[in-house]
């Protein structure tokens, strides 16, 4: 009886109960928190390069990569340890990234050299770079691992490159200033936040055109202050989460119809954002109020909010 008293007690743990770690880059504090998902307490800051922006997580789980933008280099970074064990060379200001499908090979926009670095990753040399629009900052990879994306911020466009022939081999005009582009995970579309045009460009990637936008009027919320940035999908691909930037609130898109179904107001200037494997939760990065909104998915509500360094910026959730 005791057992079965101690299963039913396991089985009936609140779903924050999970043992998922949360890591976040902290723009101006030059760190990134690690926070535990089942306590929402931050566990560890761990110091890396100046000005940390975006931030992955290597394939096998035991690393993370961070774009340390005024260090110039993308930082590979020991999970298990928190230190630093390589500098990989990456071009001047590297923002975001993508990384290959074999997870050999990373993809850095560089916003001062108007160019893409393919970074291979064992050889931590140069691959290859390509000049591409002003400014590129959002980064991403096709599901079938052909295609590399970049956001040209200041050239309003999105740049697609195919890495058989490593050639910049088509340009979208989107909304102005690109930020953020995110594949569904069909490969059929490509949805691309654009900061100042307010919007989200849903791009038919067969014939690479936009073929809808999706607009945001978060209720009592400026519209001067919407600025879509991070993009996610939640894994049963049914729901798109975006984050509006310095309308400090989050947008729930149905990816069917590609029409806002809510809003969920999170911290000061939300800039990107993750959603749990489960699908459960999400968490964002707020980055003038110096903490990490956590959204219950199903309720659309924040169930807790943790404060980190100065300017969280970047989040991925490893398992």
């Amino acid at each position: 009886m005791r057992r079965l008293s101690l299963l039913l007690a396991i089985s009936l743990l609140p779903a924050t109960a999970r043992a998922e770690t949360i890591y976040v880059t902290n723009e101006k504090a030059a760190t990134i928190s690690v926070i535990d998902g089942a306590t929402f307490k931050v566990t560890a800051t761990w110091p890396v390069g100046k000005r940390p922006r975006g931030l992955l997580l290597s394939r096998d789980g035991k690393y993370l990569y961070v774009c340390a933008s005024d260090a110039n280099a993308v930082q590979v970074v020991d999970r298990a340890t928190g230190k630093v064990v390589a500098d990989l060379p990456s071009g001047e200001d590297p923002e975001q990234f993508a990384l290959s499908i074999d997870g050999r090979m990373l993809f850095a926009a560089n916003e001062r050299d108007a160019a893409v670095t393919a970074i291979d990753i064992p050889g931590k040399s140069v691959a290859f770079q390509l000049v591409v629009g002003v400014e590129p900052e959002g980064m991403a990879t096709s599901p079938d691992g052909t295609i590399v994306v970049s956001t040209s911020e200041t050239d309003d466009s999105i740049h697609w490159i195919d890495l058989a022939t490593r050639t910049d081999v088509a340009i979208t005009a989107v909304g102005a200033r690109p930020r953020h582009a995110e594949f569904t995970a069909d490969g059929k579309q490509l949805w691309v936040s654009a900061e100042i045009g307010g919007d989200v460009s849903v791009i038919d990637v067969a014939s690479r055109k936009v073929i809808d936008r999706i607009t945001f009027a978060p209720p009592g919320v400026l519209g001067s202050t919407i600025m879509p940035v991070g993009v996610s999908f939640t894994p049963d691909r049914k729901t798109a989460l975006i984050a509006l930037g310095r309308g400090n609130t989050v947008a729930f898109v149905d990816v069917g119809s590609r029409k806002v179904t809510g809003y969920v107001p999170v911290g000061g200037r939300v800039w990107h954002l993750a959603i749990a494997a489960d699908g459960r939760r999400a968490f964002t990065a707020n980055g003038l109020t110096n903490d990490v909104s956590v959204i219950d998915i199903a309720s659309r509500k924040v169930v807790a909010t943790i404060p980190v360094d100065k300017a969280p910026w970047g989040v991925v959730i490893a398992e």
